[in-house]
């Protein structure tokens, strides 16, 4: 017989032992032994994340797919839980414990009902943290081949809203993210000579002004690293720099490589130098998909307070699945007193899970049976 899992306990022991992006192997074993002490199918992707399979009744070929990140993040623990990490250097400090957990928590339920129609899939994925991101291993797998996907759900904890509140964003709501790469290649020498100079520095500097005035309102360019190994008196030949691009379109995606490049090059015709630009192509924007939007606020609204939530120019590999499927991504309030996401002291409420649970359980039923 099946055994029940404690889903609080299951959170904490993830928590515990947090593993980073594509070194997930604990993690792996752990929720892989968790599905097995319940009855669910599941198989291994994307090398480190599972995907499980619940199949109801009537047309199997009919799937939604719900996602939960399972990577940890490199900073080091401050809080003082009974299940803080025990792991140095790393920490679930972005709730991906809590993501995995709902979805945990969700399986087992619909797994012990199976009162749906076709297939339900749990995706516990790796390596939400960093390019080249989990989600377009996942797909370059092809997991759901033969499978008509009704929809692909993820959620995040949000500790701007209140313990158990759900949010919602229609359309395009989370940038893009591309690294920016640039080595400006000149001739340096004595600072005092400049006219002996091709200067790296100064075509640097220009391309960081310019750069910077590429910035509009849904549109963010940032340099966040910057390189001249030279002294007071010794200019460099080389400076190097880097940052990230954000953006909510993929037109305007393609419009600011174009921008950064014709920059870089009209810089180095007045300069004399050369600069090699290298964009590293990341995730692409999340666009949730406008009907699964107004159903599940709907949904959500019937029991829950539910907000409606801005755009935001942090990025999230889910964004893979919405150019791929119709696709849903909300916000799971964890309250303010949580903290932030990103920092070490996060500590999300674990009140929230068991909401968490009942609407994405809610959720799933009503995309699988009402077509």
């Amino acid at each position: 017989m099946a055994e029940e899992l404690d889903i609080i306990a299951f959170r904490r022991a993830l928590h515990r032992r947090p593993e980073l992006s594509f070194r997930e192997t604990g993690t792996h074993d752990l929720i892989a032994r968790s599905l097995d002490a319940v009855g669910i199918a599941h198989r291994t992707v994307a090398r480190t994340g599972l995907l499980a399979r619940i199949e109801g009744h009537g047309d199997l070929r009919r799937a939604v797919v719900l996602r939960a990140d399972i990577d940890a993040l490199p900073i080091h623990e401050e809080t003082d839980v009974a299940w803080r990490s025990e792991i140095e250097g790393a920490m679930h400090a972005c709730g991906h414990d809590v993501h995995a957990a709902v979805l945990m928590g969700v399986l087992q339920e619909l797994n012990r009902l199976r009162d749906f129609e076709g297939t339900l899939f749990g995706l516990f994925q790796p390596g939400e943290e960093c390019n080249p991101g989990g989600a377009s291993l996942v797909l370059a797998e092809e997991p759901f081949a033969g499978y008509d996907v009704a929809a692909v759900v993820g959620e995040h904890v949000e500790p701007s809203l209140e313990v158990g509140a759900f949010g919602f964003r229609a359309g395009k709501y989370m940038a893009s993210s591309d690294e920016v790469r640039f080595t400006v290649h000149g001739a340096g020498g004595h600072a005092a000579l400049r006219s002996q100079l091709r200067d790296p520095v100064a075509a640097a500097a220009e391309l960081v002004g310019r750069l910077l005035a590429l910035n509009l309102p849904e549109r963010v360019l940032s340099i966040g690293r910057m390189e001249a190994d030279g002294a007071t008196n010794v200019v460099p030949d080389d400076v190097r720099m880097e940052g990230t691009l954000r953006t909510f379109d993929e037109t305007q995606r393609s419009a600011a490589y174009d921008a950064i490049r014709e920059i870089a090059a009209e810089i180095d015709r007045r300069h004399g130098t050369e600069t090699a630009v290298d964009i590293g192509r990341g995730y692409p924007c999340v666009v949730n998909d406008p009907a699964l939007t107004a159903l599940a606020r709907g949904l959500a609204a019937e029991r829950w307070s539910v907000a409606d939530l801005p755009l935001r120019t942090t990025a999230e590999d889910f964004g893979f699945y919405t150019h791929r499927y119709p696709s849903l991504f909300y916000r799971l309030g964890v309250g303010a007193a949580s903290g932030h996401t990103h920092t070490s002291t996060f500590d999300p409420d674990e009140k929230a899970i068991t909401t968490g649970i009942a609407f994405m359980q809610a959720l799933a039923l009503k995309l699988l049976n009402e077509k």
